[in-house]
């Protein structure tokens, strides 16, 4: 599928957008896309534009606060520069790849988000699907 979209949060800022630019071709079901967005786009038409407004569940989902983790300091390399609000990749055990959001930093541990920094909010979906292949 070949669309452009736009992500907007509930008070109208956009949060993410293809428009004015080059659109996006997703497979769907490859998990390219967060699955509520989606369900969004199944039955969607070539040519058709469509809005979609989610409530944190069926978008993001909820923000869990059981994914707010402090981890030592130590776990970080010792060059690495941690500040509040940069994101840290991770890979998992198993080789996947994680992101978390620095909440806070003190010298011998570093508050870490997990939750989806859209997690809790309620969005504005837009497409304009180009083509389905």
């Amino acid at each position: 599928m070949t669309l452009h979209y736009r992500i907007c949060l509930e008070d109208g800022t956009e949060v993410l957008s293809t428009f004015g630019g080059n659109p996006a071709t997703l497979a769907l079901g490859a998990g390219e896309l967060a699955p509520g967005l989606e369900r969004c786009l199944a039955g969607t038409q070539p040519g058709g534009s469509y809005a979609f407004e989610l409530e944190a569940p069926q978008a993001f989902g909820d923000r869990r606060e059981d994914l707010v983790q402090t981890v030592p300091r130590s776990s970080f390399p010792a060059d690495m520069a941690l500040e509040e609000g940069a994101v840290v990749e991770f890979a998992s055990t198993e080789g996947a790849r994680h992101a978390a959001v620095v909440r806070s930093v003190h010298d011998h541990e570093v508050q870490m988000d997990f939750n989806h920094p859209l997690a809790g909010r309620r969005l504005r979906f837009e497409v304009e699907v180009l083509a389905v292949v």
